[in-house]
């Protein structure tokens, strides 16, 4: 994943969308094929598409951290989801089997489908976790509080792991309708569908949707070592706040005070950070917004910062995208390399910092900053920085 975006290759195509209530054509950016008919039956009866991309993405996670359930306490292990629409699938196809199609019955587990913490509950079946249980549902910034408040469990002693992440499939008739109505996705983009979301782009006109799971293993610094587990990197602050001016438009003030609430949890100073995985949502306000809160966090500073969306590849997760961002900016730390803004061809002037346009580079990252401001208002930002040494 991290190469194909160092590359500048976007996932954002043409997508026939069909369902119980109707079919169109959209653009986003989906999973490919079908992981999900690799899990046991009885987990997919029972859950809807978002706790499928769930399962698998924490898989991956908890074997990536070589974390045995069998040698651990699990009532010291919790885990954290954050997702915006919850079983969005599911519940629009027990409307229609009511509504449209007049049954009188529906399936026994539509209830535990469509819940928002269908994915907590299967991941503490799937491992035994006996440890904190919790949903967080803050749209576009779900699963950056989900990392965040994870951390904040294991910093006041409550858990020793966290399994935290995100997880969204919200490509459904009537979701995705509604983003439509709210006037911020972008139109295909003629003769190049793939460049249809150009975050920071002077002819930027909306965001394209995208849908997954991405999911870390938080631990206790000195533990993790002892048990000899892959660290990437120290999670080492969080800010979260209120942009309370407007429940669709964002501010400087709102955007400001949870970037410089990261710093201060951190214990850095703005020239500490090196790049900024941007909100960058692609459409015109966001943008221009979002590189205003940064100048008057950063400064000077802000001109030596590397800053780009990566959105513009994968599209915007909603309520998995902080957990997908922060693994990117994790990565740009491991990798020593800084991935791009895509299809960056025509720089807005009021834009003016360095997006790193259409190519990653080769860059020393030693701490980066992963910004994710929410629909209704919550701001939730994250920094991660080189692991001790």
């Amino acid at each position: 994943m991290f190469e194909s975006l160092m590359r500048g290759e976007s996932a954002v195509r043409h997508i026939e969308l069909h369902s119980n209530v109707g079919s169109f054509d959209t653009v986003g950016a989906t999973v490919l094929g079908d992981p999900w008919i690799t899990l046991p039956r009885a987990q997919l009866a029972t859950s809807d598409r978002l706790t499928q991309y769930a399962l698998l993405a924490a898989d991956s996670a908890i074997r990536d951290a070589r974390l045995d359930f069998n040698a651990e306490d699990r009532s010291r292990i919790g885990v954290a989801v954050g997702t915006s629409l919850g079983g969005a699938i599911s519940q629009e196809a027990a409307y229609a089997d009511i509504l449209a199609k007049g049954a009188n019955r529906l399936s026994p587990f539509t209830l535990v489908k469509v819940m928002y913490n269908g994915p907590d509950a299967h991941l503490g079946m799937a491992y035994g976790i006996a440890g904190p249980s919790l949903t967080y549902t803050t749209t576009c910034s779900s699963s950056a509080v989900s990392i965040g408040e994870a951390m904040r469990q294991i910093r006041h002693g409550y858990a020793d792991v966290m399994l935290a992440g995100g997880a969204e499939a919200l490509f459904a008739f009537v979701s995705i309708k509604a983003w439509l109505a709210l006037q911020v996705l972008a139109p295909a983009r003629a003769g190049n569908v793939a460049a249809t979301c150009r975050p920071f782009n002077r002819d930027r006109n909306g965001t394209v949707l995208g849908d997954g799971a991405a999911f870390v293993i938080l631990e206790e610094y000195k533990r993790a070592v002892t048990r000899g587990a892959p660290i990437y990197a120290e999670l080492a602050g969080y800010g979260i706040s209120n942009d309370s001016s407007h429940m669709t438009q964002p501010s400087v003030a709102g955007q400001s005070l949870a970037m410089q609430l990261a710093l201060d949890d951190a214990r850095l100073t703005p020239s500490a950070i090196d790049y900024v995985n941007a909100h960058g949502t692609g459409t015109q306000l966001n943008d221009f917004t979002e590189t205003r809160a940064i100048k008057a966090v950063f400064g000077p500073h802000s001109r030596a910062l590397a800053v780009s969306s990566t959105k513009s590849m994968h599209g915007h997760l909603v309520g998995s995208a902080g957990a997908l961002e922060l693994v990117v900016s994790t990565l740009a730390l491991k990798r020593l390399s800084v991935p791009p803004t895509a299809h960056l061809d025509d720089p807005d002037p009021a834009c003016d910092l360095d997006y790193v346009p259409h190519v990653g580079r080769s860059a020393r990252v030693r701490a980066a900053m992963s910004n994710s401001f929410a629909v209704g208002g919550t701001a939730a930002v994250l920094i991660v920085r080189e692991p001790f040494h």
